[in-house]
C-alpha cells in the first residue's frame, strides 16, 4: 500500500483565498463605549463652570464702574508725637541671665488628696428604664416626677386673670345700677317670659315663611327683578336669623318706653 501523497492531503480541498470571517464584536456597555469621551471632556471643562449651572449674580451697574485709587489702602491717620507717654519696658540684654532654681513647697499630691477627701459626692442623676435591654433615659424631663404641684404658686389664680375677674365684676355692678335707675325713672321695662316667647315663636313661624318663599324662587335667575327679589329675601332671613339669636341667647330683656 503506497503512502498519501502530500498532494491528496484534505487541507487541500480548503481554497487559498478564504479568511476567517470576522468575529462579531462584543456587546460593549453606553458607559464602557463613551468612557474616553467623557474623560477627555471632564478634564477639559472641569473649570469651567464648578457650580450647578451658571452663577446668577446680578449685573453691575454702569454708575459703579472701578474709579482710579479705588482698591488703594488708606493709611491711618497720623498722630502727634507725645514725649511724655510710657515708653515699654527695655529689652533684656544679652548678658541677662533668668532667675533659675526657684522651687514651690507646696506639695500638690497631699492637696490634691485633701481635695477629693473633703469634696462632696456627686449625686447619681435620676433616670428611668422602660425597656429590659437597659434603655435609660433622663427622669426629671420625662414628666414621671411630681415637680410642679411642689411649686409655692401652684394652683393659684393668677394676678391678671383675678384683676380681669375684678374689672368684670364692677362693670356687671355698674350695669345692674344704671338698669335699676331707669327702672325707677319708667324709662325701660322689662319684656315678660310669656312675651319674649311669644316674640320667639313670631320671629321663628316667620322665618320660616320667608324661607319657603326663598325656596319658591326659580333655579335660574335672568332678570334684575329677580335678582333684587332673592337678594331681599336673604337679608330678611339673615335679620331674623340675628333676631332669634338675640332672643334665644338673652333670658332678661328690657325695652326702651316711647
Amino acid at each position: 500500500m503506497e503512502p498519501p501523497c502530500s498532494s491528496e492531503s484534505i487541507y487541500n480541498l480548503i481554497p487559498s483565498d478564504w479568511k476567517e470571517p470576522p468575529q462579531p464584536p462584543r456587546y460593549v456597555g453606553m458607559y464602557q463605549l463613551f468612557k474616553a469621551a467623557v474623560k477627555e471632556d471632564m478634564q477639559k471643562f472641569k473649570t469651567a463652570v464648578k457650580t450647578m449651572g451658571p452663577a446668577k449674580l446680578e449685573i453691575p451697574s454702569p454708575k459703579d464702574f472701578l474709579k482710579k485709587h479705588s482698591k488703594e489702602k488708606t493709611l491711618p491717620p497720623k498722630k502727634k508725637f507725645d514725649r511724655s507717654e510710657p515708653r515699654k519696658p527695655p529689652v533684656p540684654l544679652r548678658t541677662d541671665h533668668p532667675v533659675m532654681g526657684i522651687q514651690c513647697e507646696k506639695n500638690f499630691i497631699n492637696t490634691n488628696a485633701a481635695d477629693v477627701i473633703m469634696a462632696v459626692a456627686k449625686k447619681p442623676k435620676p433616670v428611668y428604664v422602660d425597656r429590659r435591654t437597659g434603655d435609660k433615659h433622663d427622669l426629671e424631663t420625662s414628666g414621671l416626677v411630681p415637680k410642679y404641684i411642689n411649686k409655692k404658686d401652684y394652683g393659684v389664680t393668677p394676678e391678671y386673670i383675678c384683676k380681669r375677674n375684678k374689672e368684670a365684676k364692677k362693670a356687671q355692678e355698674e350695669y345692674d345700677n344704671y338698669i335699676q335707675e331707669n327702672l325707677r325713672k319708667g324709662a325701660i321695662k322689662r319684656v315678660s317670659d310669656e312675651e319674649r316667647e311669644a316674640v320667639l315663636q313670631g320671629l321663628k313661624k316667620k322665618w320660616e315663611e320667608v324661607h319657603k318663599e326663598f325656596q319658591s324662587l326659580s333655579v335660574f335667575i335672568d332678570s334684575i327683578s329677580k335678582k333684587i327679589r332673592k337678594q331681599k329675601l336673604e337679608e330678611e332671613m339673615k335679620q331674623l336669623e340675628h333676631d332669634i339669636g338675640v332672643f334665644e341667647k338673652h333670658k332678661i330683656i328690657y325695652i326702651a318706653n316711647k
